[in-house]
């Protein structure tokens, strides 16, 4: 587990002399956290731990923050710690590199941590702090101590150099959350049912959770209002696509930790690519506006919403026609959705609209009927992915979970997930009338499951045509 070098140094550092090593570990001042100072979520973490440790009586549980992933020579990509180990300690920061949770097998949780960078004293790490590009607190800032992370989560720590050894010593039965952090896969083999209970653990969310999402949709909904407000200016610019991303970006970077995956600004045809990210087209007055982003909060949980706008602030008519179908599609899967309904049921009420739609149009040959069968499903050429996923610390949260407990499931009370329904007319596709060719239109919206039904999250941004274009001229001024 310890890198075989004691320093992460880069190759055009002056050597340092015995004298500036001695000057630079003296005459600092201490500089201790706040006694009072707690991660977010500190009231609902024990619990969380508590019930993984029931899931696997006996057992020692290793849940890894992850490691620095290099993205080109000496700079490595910023830092997220991995889901599973953020929902069980409230470390969120990107000092949490390397860092791993282990729950012992009578349930107690141990985080083993490097400590913070000494301050000179002889220790291999003396001189960490100022010489170390990958960890010391000069180049990327200051992490607590064993104690402070102590106090901040209310667990156990133990130095990361001391892990090891814990893991190669008296035989344990040992699950790995696989896949997170390469030196500790090459010490166990990863554990797929580790995997998929801290998915299934998180696919209902507590009350604390809920707020966070909640928090992550209203940012992203000041971060689309900023967005519209652009438009003067990003259709004047050669990339307008981009400008719009930086202008997204900005609110969730200011407000947040920053996106909670690529933001997707798809002008004109662009939105007939469902994962559209090069964002680097000019954009067309005519034409629709795809917008998918949301913001990350500092505690990781991310809002996930799409818009499609008119850049000219109003729909024409066939844009609205394809903008309705869709609508009605959404509000047909959102009317299905309360505890007990299985978890397919708001995609295929929405996939029915979707179907009869298109057979109205004339584009689908055979009734919606036929297009729905199994053995068919030919609307799908217009509508390829499903009709949303459940939303958390990750986009698209709980992924490792059982098709049982999830895809094939059904709704609980405390869920969040979107409702995404979309059309992707190509550009190129022949079987389509040529005013519907080049058309993409999404709308996505973020829903908590209640006693009763779902409550719409996300209800702040227009879903009409009158809405959206009201909304956009209000403003636009």
């Amino acid at each position: 587990m310890t890198d075989p070098r004691p320093l992460n140094t880069g190759s055009h550092d002056l050597p340092v002399s015995p004298a500036l090593d001695a000057f630079m570990g003296t005459g600092w001042a201490a500089t201790p956290l706040p006694a009072t100072d707690r991660v977010n979520g500190y009231a609902f973490m024990p619990a969380r731990r508590a019930r993984l440790a029931a899931a696997f009586p006996g057992e020692r549980l290793v849940v890894p923050a992850g490691q620095l992933k290099v993205r080109s020579n000496d700079c490595d990509y910023r830092f997220r710690p991995h889901s599973a180990y953020a929902w069980l300690t409230g470390l969120t920061g990107e000092e949490q590199v390397g860092h791993v949770l282990v729950v012992e097998p009578g349930g107690e949780p141990v985080l083993y941590l490097r400590p913070r960078s000494p301050r000179g004293g002889g220790s291999p790490y003396g001189s960490e702090f100022y010489r170390d590009r990958r960890y010391g607190e000069f180049w990327v800032g200051r992490r607590p101590d064993l104690d402070e992370a102590a106090q901040l989560t209310g667990v156990r720590t133990a130095h990361l150099d001391e892990l090891e050894d814990l893991l190669k010593g008296p035989q344990v039965p040992t699950r790995l959350l696989g896949g997170v952090d390469p030196l500790l896969d090459a010490l166990l083999p990863a554990d797929a049912q580790l995997a998929s209970v801290l998915s299934e653990l998180r696919l209902v969310k507590d009350a604390w959770e809920v707020e966070q999402l909640q928090l992550s949709v209203d940012l992203t909904t000041t971060g689309f209002e900023d967005v519209v407000r652009a438009l003067p200016l990003a259709l004047k610019h050669g990339r307008g696509e981009r400008w719009l991303e930086g202008t997204f970006n900005l609110r969730a970077r200011a407000e947040g930790n920053g996106t909670g995956y690529d933001t997707i600004v798809a002008s004109g045809a662009h939105a007939c690519v469902l994962h559209w990210i090069r964002n680097d087209g000019a954009l067309d007055p005519s034409k629709l506006l795809l917008l998918d982003a949301g913001v990350e909060t500092d505690s990781l949980y991310t809002a996930d919403i799409t818009r499609t706008l008119p850049l000219s602030g109003t729909f024409s008519p066939v844009q609205r026609q394809v903008y309705e179908l869709v609508l009605a599609a959404q509000d047909a899967g959102i009317a299905t959705l309360k505890p007990g309904a299985s978890f397919r049921d708001f995609h295929r009420a929405g996939m029915r609209v979707i179907a009869e739609g298109l057979a109205d149009w004339g584009v689908l040959k055979i009734s919606a009927d036929e297009a729905m069968r199994e053995d068919s499903g030919l609307f799908r050429r217009y509508t390829l992915c499903s009709s949303g996923h459940m939303l958390g610390l990750d986009v698209h949260d709980c992924a490792k979970a059982r098709a049982e407990t999830y895809l094939d499931g059904t709704l609980e009370e405390g869920q969040v997930l979107t409702v995404e329904p979309g059309l992707y007319l190509q550009p190129d596709d022949e079987t389509l009338p040529a005013e519907l060719r080049g058309i993409g239109v999404r709308i996505e919206d973020d829903l908590v499951i209640t006693a009763d039904g779902a409550r719409l999250m996300s209800g702040a941004l227009p879903r009409s045509v009158a809405g959206i274009e009201e909304w956009m001229g209000t403003l636009l001024g």
